[in-house]
């Protein structure tokens, strides 16, 4: 069955084409597709045929976002729509990637499918309004939120992720400041990916939660990677306000899997062992 994946090269894209192999994949970078350019994305993609589009290219510097909204919604919701009509027209299956900065952080237990959202950020707006495109123009699609993902081929929009980023600063000798008031479940795009392709396997079509299993801080998450790669730095917490962030992020955004479980899916392991997993493949542990 022949996918595309928009956004190659980019940590989830390098994790979906490990692990769909037997698959006929067809890798767009930026550089050889901007889904910005509607036309010619209707042209590579009616050109291509495939029965399945994953779309992993968003605008995610979260901050740079509340600089640059028009750009934001660009990347994250009208190129979107254009891909859900792409894929209606095609009889095609989206899968499009939306995040936990939907939500509001507001609520103390973890947010599930049918909780009402709440962005608080020019980020999380822009992924909200895809994903309402994606959910009324594409019959077939996938809608998937996740959270705090890191996998080996780092983040290309990023420069990283956060554990590359924390070993980095932790092996040049740098003082290190984690935020301890905002929890999350953080991702390993590996386990992510091979969650997509389960869920390709069904026709439960809809809005799904994926992320690793429990909860931690950043700094929590922080000291793990440090404790499970023997890094003894110089390392703290902070608050949110103290860091001064341009962007408001949620205070809790850990993702229930209420839609997995539904349709017969189990959870991912727990982020711990996720990311113990993670830094052996790196070599760090």
């Amino acid at each position: 069955m022949r996918a595309v994946i928009l956004g190659a090269g980019g940590q989830l894209a390098y994790d979906l084409e490990r692990v769909m192999q037997d698959w006929d994949l067809v890798l767009l970078r930026h550089a050889d597709l901007d889904v910005c350019d509607h036309a010619r994305t209707r042209q590579v993609l009616t050109r291509a045929g495939p029965k399945v589009v994953i779309n992993t290219a968003a605008f995610h510097r979260v901050d740079e976002c509340e600089d640059q909204p028009q750009r934001a919604f660009q990347v994250n919701a009208i190129a979107v729509r254009n891909l859900a009509q792409v894929c209606r027209d095609l009889d095609g299956t989206l899968v499009q990637m939306s995040t936990d900065y939907v939500f509001g952080g507001e609520k103390r237990l973890p947010y599930i499918e049918d909780d009402c959202p709440n962005p608080q950020s020019v980020y999380g707006v822009s992924k909200l309004a895809g994903e309402y495109f994606v959910r009324n123009l594409c019959p077939k699609h996938f809608v998937l939120r996740t959270s705090g993902l890191y996998g080996v081929a780092g983040s290309s929009g990023k420069g990283g992720n956060f554990v590359e980023t924390m070993i980095r600063l932790a092996e040049q000798g740098k003082p290190i400041r984690v935020v301890e008031d905002q929890v999350l479940a953080p991702t390993y795009t590996r386990d992510l990916a091979e969650k997509i392709v389960d869920l390709l396997g069904t026709e439960a079509y809809g809005l799904y939660h994926i992320t690793n299993n429990g909860e931690c801080s950043w700094h929590e998450f922080a000291a793990k990677v440090f404790e499970l790669s023997g890094l003894r730095p110089d390392f703290s917490a902070t608050t949110t306000s103290a860091f001064g962030a341009k962007a408001r992020r949620p205070a809790c955004s850990v993702l229930g899997h209420a839609n997995l479980r539904a349709v017969g899916l189990n959870d991912l392991r727990g982020w711990d062992e996720a990311l113990s997993a993670y830094l052996v493949e790196r070599g760090y542990a």
